[in-house]
């Protein structure tokens, strides 16, 4: 899973359909609005508006790593496009405000990450209605959109569990495990899709103790549902527990300090967030999962150009499409990308080297003395 350089994006996505996608340049990122025409059939050489709506702060991998590099995508393709960004801090109102900005601000395609999938049908619907094509990026907006581009996310869900049952066989666990599962969000699809994946893998193979939906992936939520496992259960009858992503887990981890617990049980993550990683690398959490957000993203900019000037998208050298069925029986056109399951063995050849993160943001003085940075010294 190793970045690709700008040279072969170029080439991949100019072998690929007859674009004009050969310039490369700077283009203007504003979250402010001007006027313009919408539509699908923008010109690469004239330059047209590109609007770009992500979900929320919270997660660290938005403002550090889509939006960043979702421009450098889009500038790579087209050097007088302009780039309109928002996001919306988990307000589901809040995006439907700011997408309604950008469509009467002129955008010429909409990339949507969709806070609630299916609120963001009117979105979509919205956009359509003005001839704006919209990419669903990350999470499948309902509604019928153009294109869709994200990971496997049953499959992440499968890597989770896998890992999971893998501690426990390596603590001496079986069946008689009980573990407790910390889910996503009730309104993310992709959060069902890991839920999905996971159950496949987990069911039958331990015993689920207890089982949560976290409002809007909150740590603080997460926590709270932790803390009520505990009471239920006992802090030591839970053998490991599932959480979803790695805000979840520092909640996770923060409620069974509370309880007293010294000796962690195993918990999952997903995001590959450096304090994510520094908890792996530490012992805290077992594994997260490396999702590489740079081509995701470059893709997501490969459809915006597309679906902008009225090409069909047919992929490129490194992924190719499939067809994906929204939640309104519509088949989108997708590239699914694979997940990465990292334990403290695998941070090295992973984030480490794509230079998703370097030794030094990962070892900080609160984690130099572990063996991993020890090692790395």
């Amino acid at each position: 899973m190793n970045k690709r350089s700008g040279s072969m994006f170029r080439a991949a996505v100019g072998a690929a359909a007859a674009l004009s996608l050969l310039a490369a340049g700077c283009g203007a990122t504003t979250d402010g609005a001007s006027s313009g025409d919408g539509g699908g059939d923008a010109s690469v050489e004239e330059g047209f508006k590109v609007g770009l709506l992500l979900p929320e702060t919270q997660t660290a991998r938005y403002e550090e790593f889509d939006k960043p590099y979702f421009e450098e995508g889009l500038n790579e393709l087209c050097e007088n496009c302009e780039l309109l960004y928002q996001n919306a801090d988990q307000e589901t109102s809040k995006q439907q405000d700011q997408a309604e900005s950008l469509l009467t601000s002129g955008v010429d395609v909409l990339v949507l990450d969709a806070v609630d999938a299916e609120s963001a049908s009117g979105i979509v619907q919205n956009a359509q209605s003005q001839d704006v094509p919209v990419v669903a990026y990350d999470r499948l907006a309902e509604g019928g959109v153009d294109y869709y581009v994200s990971f496997d996310n049953r499959r992440v869900g499968e890597v989770q569990g896998q890992s999971l049952l893998q501690a426990l066989d390596q603590n001496g666990g079986g069946e008689d495990s009980q573990i407790v599962m910390i889910n996503g969000s009730p309104t993310d699809p992709n959060a069902a899709k890991f839920k999905q994946g996971a159950h496949d893998v987990l069911d039958g193979q331990v015993e689920i103790a207890k089982e949560y939906d976290t409002p809007e992936w909150n740590p603080d939520e997460a926590q709270v549902e932790m803390e009520q496992a505990i009471t239920a259960v006992g802090a030591d009858e839970i053998d490991g527990v599932y959480s979803a992503n790695d805000g979840m887990a520092a909640g996770i981890v923060a409620a069974l300090k509370g309880a007293g617990v010294d000796d962690l049980p195993p918990i999952t993550g997903q995001d590959a967030e450096i304090a994510g990683i520094q908890r792996v690398i530490s012992g805290e959490q077992y594994m997260t999962v490396y999702k590489a957000i740079r081509p995701e993203a470059e893709v997501a900019a490969e459809m915006a150009v597309a679906a902008a000037t009225g090409e069909e998208y047919e992929g490129n050298g490194e992924y190719g499409t499939t067809e994906v069925e929204d939640g309104n029986g519509n088949e989108i056109k997708s590239v699914l990308i694979d997940p990465i399951p990292v334990t403290v063995d695998d941070v090295e050849d992973t984030v480490i080297s794509d230079g998703f993160y370097t030794v030094e943001e990962i070892c900080t003085d609160r984690y130099a003395d572990t063996d991993f940075c020890q090692d790395l010294q």
